[in-house]
């Protein structure tokens, strides 16, 4: 009977680092990729072109991806309690002097490099590392819902962000979030980290004294096929994800749909995406991960096409198509790469390592946003833009299948 209730107990607690991180991934992430719904606000008020409001968020991504690689780094030395104080500090000190900015290289510095810094300290690296202590048998399951936060926190913070902007304008917007980072950093502050860090007693990847044991190191692990593979996985991927998820609600302005029509759409995506990620790791734990990739590569192409079809009839049906096939695939891919990767490399250089190949994520997500952006100030569409986006998403699909370590899940 004691047996029995210190299983429980040790349950609920693992539920709990399980909702703390799917907490922290979904507003942080959720405030940075709200963006699109500031992009037409904040080009309108500083009459600043298509291509210079997206590279606000380009150089956020850069950051971000950068902040993976010192998040990976910082968490395997220092642990996770000084991941997220650090992670929140930034975040609250970034959204805090948005609404007194007056420059783009002052947005370029809080929204681009401290807010990208910030997002990657608190957000799916950690989260990873972390739910992986915690859970084995259905490790994919836990991760997708702690990944699927970044679907999560679209879905609450863009037609929040939207009312807001509407309602009280764009400064005040960015001020709101800047107090919700300032509650959460007060909270980390009392939360038993030694206990969080520790991981669960019969989990393969629970640590000694809050270290990670065991494994390879990031040094060691770069020289792999299987680290450039996701590394490239993640680039291609986000070219093509990001250069469309950055610009659809000014998009779907451009073809005759309303702001809120707009951002309520962008929201419904984050709804599915959710949803998406959420079924990919239930999947990815019962069949071939290279499948379920594949599934969700063709359900972003299906978006995609669906997409650029609407500048020559905006119908609902293909609005519809967008975001049910959008929606549930967009975010479906990192379940599946944190799933392999936490079985691949598990050990004291796993969070680094994740760190690192997510800086793939970071680089292409950056190249994506600008791309689009400067195409549509180039060609005034675009059209360009959302080729070159299927493309990078195909090469993608293509090395979940062309490199054999990751089919077989191996180094």
């Amino acid at each position: 009977m004691r047996n029995l209730f210190f299983y429980f107990i040790a349950s609920l607690f693992s539920l709990f680092v399980l909702f703390y991180c799917l907490t922290l991934t979904s507003i942080s992430r959720g405030s940075g990729e709200t963006f699109a719904v500031f992009l037409l606000p904040l080009s309108s008020h500083f009459s600043w072109d298509r291509a210079s409001v997206s590279s606000i968020y380009s150089i956020y991504m850069v950051f971000l991806g950068i902040g993976s690689l010192l998040s990976g780094l910082s968490f395997d030395k220092y642990g996770p309690r000084f991941n997220y104080m650090v992670g929140l500090g930034l975040l609250s000190i970034a959204y805090g002097l948005l609404d007194s900015l007056s420059s783009i290289w002052q947005f370029y510095a809080l929204l681009g490099i401290l807010g990208g810094l910030g997002a990657s300290m608190v957000g799916v690296i950690p989260a990873q590392s972390l739910v992986s202590r915690w859970f084995d048998k259905n490790l994919g399951t836990a991760l997708s819902i702690a990944y699927a936060g970044q679907g999560l926190g679209v879905l609450i913070m863009a037609p929040l962000s939207q009312i807001s902007i509407d309602h009280f304008g764009w400064q005040a917007s960015y001020r709101y979030i800047s107090y919700v980072f300032m509650i959460l950093l007060v909270i980390a502050t009392f939360l038993p980290w030694k206990k969080i860090s520790s991981g669960s007693k019969d989990n393969p990847r629970k640590t000694n004294n809050g270290k990670a044991i065991g494994g390879i190191s990031l040094k060691e692990a770069i020289f792999t096929k299987t680290f450039w593979g996701f590394f490239f996985i993640f680039c291609f991927t986000a070219i093509g994800i990001f250069g469309i998820s950055l610009h659809v609600v000014a998009y779907l302005v451009f073809v005759g749909f309303s702001e809120v029509e707009a951002a309520f759409s962008f929201g419904i995506a984050g709804i599915l995406n959710f949803i998406g990620m959420v079924l990919t790791g239930l999947a990815a734990d019962r069949y071939p991960r290279h499948l379920v990739a594949t599934v969700s590569y063709a359900l972003s192409f299906t978006a995609i096409f669906s997409l650029a079809l609407m500048q020559f009839y905006s119908s609902i049906i293909f609005l519809i198509l967008f975001i049910i096939g959008f929606g549930l695939s967009a975010g479906a891919r990192g379940p599946i790469i944190t799933t392999l990767m936490a079985e691949i490399f598990a050990g004291k250089g796993l969070a680094s390592i994740y760190g690192a190949t997510n800086l793939g994520q970071g680089i292409g997500a950056a190249t994506g946003a600008f791309l689009a952006g400067f195409l549509f100030d180039l060609t005034g569409g675009y059209n360009f833009g959302f080729f070159l986006c299927s493309i990078f998403t195909f090469c993608g699909a293509v090395l979940f299948w062309t490199i054999p370590q990751i089919r077989h899940s191996k180094i």
